[in-house]
């Protein structure tokens, strides 16, 4: 049976973003059976643009995407949470991809797809966008053992979500949430990278050395949290199945 989605989109301060999204949600050629917008304490119009659009509107004033995500996936109905970022821009059979995927394979728990990234020269977008994304499906299935799910397109049956929400970190502003849900998840559970999956995402994720700097702090910080539930070592062992032996003291 093909199941039912709902698409969650956590935004603040991104009304123009927001709305190019939401045309592309629009446009699907399978449509969602509902659209969530989390507002993140929010100072513009994202909220009035959410609610233009017809999507239903959840406030969430603790700060961080972390928070704001994790109350997304609490109000989802359907079978299928669908996330992507207030800046991504899906392609058309976006979520008919998602719900054949699904469909295909009960024992499916998470999909997660690709990027082409805009509003940048289309040299940074090739070269730049390429090491960054595929830099970090690398690091984090090493780290973690686990295919890493990304938060700008990405799927979550929502059955798994219900047995993992009290696992995940929502209070920390400074954690990348998808790398926290891929490390909830663990080495045991099904998760699949879709090439043919795509968005388009904002260029300006690749920005300047501050920038840069800043996701790595926060890369650090939440493979740190991470590893408190198990080493590297320990999840690749799981993975394996292998024994699962102690780090050493």
């Amino acid at each position: 049976m093909t199941p039912s989605l709902c698409v969650v989109i956590p935004v603040k301060d991104d009304a123009e973003a927001l709305g190019r999204c939401l045309a592309g949600i629009a446009r699907q050629r399978r449509a969602p059976c509902d659209v969530v917008v989390v507002d993140n304490g929010s100072s513009d119009t994202s909220a009035q643009v959410a609610l233009a659009h017809g999507a239903r509107v959840v406030r969430e004033p603790r700060p961080g995407i972390p928070a704001a995500a994790a109350t997304g996936y609490d109000h989802a109905t359907g079978d299928v949470i669908v996330r992507c970022d207030a800046d991504s821009v899906p392609a058309d059979d976006w979520l008919d991809r998602i719900a054949a995927a699904f469909a295909a394979d009960p024992d499916l728990d998470g999909l997660t797809g690709t990027g082409r990234f805009y509003g940048v020269p289309p040299w940074r977008a090739r070269v730049v966008g390429g090491l960054y994304l595929g830099s970090y499906r690398l690091l984090v299935r090493g780290a973690l053992a686990q295919e890493p799910m990304w938060g700008s397109n990405m799927a979550l049956r929502r059955s798994t979500w219900l047995e993992v929400t009290g696992a995940v970190h929502r209070d920390d502003p400074e954690l990348h949430d998808d790398v926290d849900l891929t490390a909830v998840l663990g080495p045991s559970r099904t998760v699949r990278h879709d090439p043919r999956l795509v968005v388009q995402v904002s260029g300006r994720s690749l920005g300047g050395r501050r920038q840069l700097r800043r996701r790595f702090r926060r890369a650090a910080r939440t493979l740190a949290v991470c590893w408190q539930t198990g080493t590297p070592r320990q999840r690749w062992a799981r993975r394996w199945g292998l024994e699962v032996q102690p780090e050493a003291a």
